[in-house]
């Protein structure tokens, strides 16, 4: 069951969604009036996703959508009574992934959820594909700086100096990071 924070300074509009939530199956495990409690509420309790009124005291919802992203990814639908451009451009800024215009259709509801999660999912995906190729990039950088020093420090081929890595690592069991380090005279980071 997904667990969902609401944000709206008028608490008719989180009733109306609260009941429109439950009656789908979802479960609302925090509400908020203002942008800053619901930004202490995404942290504390750790929603799937969080609902977030553009207009609020305290802190607006764009600016809670950004906080949210910035201590503790969360999936964003922002609730608003605009549907203009520039809205619709800040909120992509923020971090927000969909969004309903008010008044809020109970048909629209679900698809909103949907896109969002996935949108997210798909984010943090590409995220985690972003710190592999960083990581390969850095291990690959130290082995062609650790293979020319083998290479001017005894007179091996690139090939040979690259064999000679590889042997090591195998050899020792250890990543072949670890060897080009050790080679370096560089401390593990």
């Amino acid at each position: 069951m997904r667990r969902i924070v609401i944000a709206d300074d008028e608490a008719l509009i989180r009733m109306g969604l609260r009941a429109m939530l439950e009656d789908r199956g979802y479960r609302v495990v925090g509400e908020a009036s203002d942008g800053k409690r619901a930004v202490e509420l995404v942290q504390r309790l750790r929603p799937d996703l969080v609902f977030l009124d553009v207009k609020m005291p305290e802190m607006d919802g764009l600016a809670a959508a950004a906080r949210i992203q910035e201590v503790r990814p969360t999936p964003v639908v922002l609730l608003t009574a605009y549907s203009e451009r520039e809205l619709v451009k800040q909120a992509q800024q923020a971090g927000v992934l969909a969004y309903l215009v008010k008044p809020i259709k109970e048909e629209d509801l679900v698809p909103a959820i949907e896109v969002a999660l996935a949108r997210f999912a798909d984010l943090r995906r590409k995220d985690e594909r972003i710190g592999e190729l960083e990581e390969q990039l850095q291990t690959r950088k130290l082995v062609e700086r650790a293979k020319g020093l083998l290479m001017q420090r005894e007179g091996l081929s690139e090939e040979e100096a690259f064999r000679r890595i590889q042997l090591e690592a195998r050899r020792t069991r250890r990543p072949m990071r670890e060897v080009a380090r050790e080679i370096l005279g560089e401390t593990s980071r």
